[in-house]
């Protein structure tokens, strides 16, 4: 198949996956297209939203008409490390067995992922990265495709361990989730209060993904396109020559180089979803937000005057 043909496939392909999910999910377009660009572009998410807002659902809903595994961790300050990468144990035999934990799977939704203590968080994050765990010093590769969201409760930060901005900057998105419109809380209450079952068909096979992302990848962009991305992520650090006074009035620190690496890739995704075969400015504008989002820091002045990282972002595109 060439590629034409496969930008063509993925495009109608989309569609069915989102019809699929419309299924069970009400609304929500912005976030299940983020969702989608992230899994298609081999990235993580992080997901920012109050309890309630059928988080796990769209999750599992996802995955099931992905056609691929998926298991839920509910982080607690508690949990170990073994506990979600898997422990070595005696058999009947005396021989040490590998049991593999949760993290094996190729969707994983990390459920308040600020609530478990950096060492378990770190563990969690070496996965993303690698693609693997070193467990008693032997490597074991994760199942691919492998895709990691994670949530997080914005209201209450008491007793929680916030992720350090190196490993926030591991995720290729975040995500706010916000509360339904009327009309969409009303079809969430008739579909949620009546006995109907509704079946989600699996539409992709692992490998089919796996194709998709390659192809993703090797989607030409044009200079233009990676320099005003790079740019743009410039214009984000207070101490950059192209930066302007908005910027260094409000922000402490500025993106790295992973947030320009993110946009591209992400931009690639999302003009192949509207069957373009490459991205161009408007495509990067689109995926920005939640790429920048969780990527700079702004400071007590921009708190104080309720300056939003969605503004600061805004100024710069």
């Amino acid at each position: 198949m060439s590629d034409v043909t496969a930008i063509h496939n993925l495009v109608q392909k989309r569609n069915e996956l989102k019809a699929e999910i419309a299924k069970i999910i009400v609304g929500q377009d912005d976030v299940v297209d983020q969702i989608l660009i992230c899994i298609f572009s081999g990235g993580h998410a992080l997901l920012i939203g109050v309890p309630g807002l059928a988080k796990t659902l769209l999750i599992n809903t996802l995955s099931q008409a992905l056609g691929l595994d998926f298991k839920r961790i509910q982080f607690t300050p508690d949990l170990m490390p073994s506990d979600i990468l898997g422990s070595e144990i005696l058999d009947e035999n005396r021989r040490f067995k590998f049991i593999k934990g949760p993290v094996f799977s190729n969707i994983i939704l990390a459920d308040e992922i600020n609530r478990t203590p950096p060492k378990t968080q770190a563990a969690l994050l070496e996965a993303m990265q690698e693609r693997s765990v070193t467990i008693a010093g032997e490597i074991h590769k994760l199942d691919l495709p492998y895709f990691v969201l994670a949530t997080q409760n914005p209201i209450e930060q008491e007793g929680t361990y916030p992720l350090p901005e190196a490993q926030l900057d591991r995720f290729m998105f975040a995500i706010k989730l916000e509360y339904p419109t009327f009309e969409e809380e009303v079809q969430v209450v008739k579909r949620t209060t009546s006995d109907v079952k509704t079946t989600i068909n699996p539409l992709f096979s692992a490998q089919e993904i796996i194709d998709f992302q390659h192809l993703i990848r090797r989607i030409p962009v044009a200079d233009n396109v990676i320099e005003y991305a790079v740019t743009l992520v410039s214009k984000t650090r207070p101490d950059n020559a192209l930066t302007n006074d908005f910027v260094k009035n409000y922000l402490d620190w500025g993106a790295g180089p992973r947030a320009s690496q993110n946009l591209i890739l992400a931009a690639k995704a999302h003009a192949a979803f509207h069957g373009k075969f490459s991205p161009d400015i408007e495509d990067v504008k689109a995926v920005a937000t939640g790429i920048l989002r969780h990527r700079i820091i702004k400071n007590y002045k921009a708190d104080a005057e309720g300056i939003t990282e969605e503004i600061i972002i805004q100024k710069l595109l």
